[in-house]
């Protein structure tokens, strides 16, 4: 039987593996499920309205959890009748928005929530405790992922689990962002997915 990924065994499945396949173009899909015994899961960033429900399916037929980023995927709409389509027809396992209202909305409709936010000064800082006080997602997603230290300043003001990712180039960057604080990383470099990075930060632990 497929698992259900709710977000008590996603969560499970996070702290697992620890990476996540950021998939930016078609070919990717194949690097990833190939990989599939070694991943959180997917973010697809990739594909439109008239393609993107034949990806998720094939990642869900793998038993792959798979979320949408929702400004990446051509023609959806994040209205209330688009988020509704995308949750009952297309049935990813969450999706990634930069939007608070997005995420107050899909967490209504049983999907996963993941939030990004971009750290490019002190005020972002700021912006993501305002907006967490407003709605909380169920993981936060920092951008980009080479400053570490500000995971742990994001970390004096929530305890959800924090995905980070953006300009990792070896898996020692990707380590040092797990020891900083961050559940797993997120990257679209292939050669990264490869790394039982898991297994690693136990080692160096």
């Amino acid at each position: 039987m497929k698992q259900t990924w709710d977000a008590a065994a996603f969560m499970n499945r996070l702290t697992a593996h620890r990476m996540i396949a950021s998939i930016k173009e078609p070919k990717q899909i194949e690097a990833a499920l190939a990989l599939k015994h070694q991943l959180s899961g997917v973010f697809l960033l990739t594909g439109h309205i008239g393609v993107i429900k034949g990806y998720v399916d094939l990642f869900r037929k793998h038993d792959l959890p798979v979320f949408l980023h929702l400004e990446k995927i051509g023609g959806l709409s994040v209205d209330t009748y688009g988020l509704e389509y995308i949750a009952n027809a297309i049935r990813p396992t969450g999706i990634i928005t930069t939007k608070t209202n997005v995420v107050k909305t899909v967490k209504r409709m049983g999907l996963i929530t993941v939030q990004r936010f971009f750290l490019v000064d002190s005020e972002g800082l700021d912006n993501i405790a305002k907006s967490l006080n407003q709605i909380e997602p169920d993981i936060v997603e920092l951008m980009p992922a080479r400053i570490p230290e500000m995971i742990q300043r994001v970390r004096t003001f929530t305890n959800l689990p924090i995905i980070t990712g953006g300009l990792l180039s070896d898996a020692a960057q990707s380590l040092e962002c797990l020891r900083y604080g961050a559940s797993a990383v997120s990257s679209s470099r292939t050669e990264l997915w490869r790394e039982p990075l898991q297994r690693r930060f136990t080692e160096v632990s």
